[in-house]
């Protein structure tokens, strides 16, 4: 399985997914250019009267390390992607952030004082390691 490039015409209207040889092609006989490279995606010289697209719908395996991403049309897989998430590392910046608020309320320097009575939480909130990853589902 090979992931198919995204084709947008100069007016950013999506166009049908071609293969990596067609779009390759493209780009070296200058009608097209690089638009973005992650998802590849390729804009072209020129705009298209009636740009005929298929219908296609994406699936999402969501995970607490990772996340499937797939494209398909009908029962073909035109892109797929796994996203790795960084859950562990904001809750290791978190536990570190804490050690070092801890020692600095044991030394003789500046006082910070323990938080009291104000772990109000506004609806709709998120763990940050939890909010992290559903944004970068989101974003993708």
């Amino acid at each position: 399985m090979s992931n198919f490039v995204f084709v947008l015409d100069t007016n950013k209207q999506p166009l049908e997914p071609v293969t990596p040889g067609l779009a390759r092609r493209m780009l070296n006989q200058g009608k097209a250019a690089v638009y973005k490279r992650y998802p590849f995606t390729i804009i072209l010289n020129y705009s298209c009267d009636k740009p005929l697209t298929k219908s296609h719908e994406i699936k999402i395996d969501p995970g607490s390390k990772t996340t499937g991403l797939a494209v398909l049309q009908g029962d073909k897989i035109i892109w797929a992607a796994e996203l790795v998430h960084r859950g562990n590392h904001i809750t290791c910046d978190l536990a570190s952030r804490s050690a070092i608020r801890r020692n600095r309320r044991n030394r003789k320097t500046r006082y910070r004082q323990p938080r009291f009575l104000n772990r109000t939480r506004t609806p709709g909130w998120l763990p940050p390691s939890l909010a992290s990853r559903v944004s970068n589902i989101v974003t993708w």
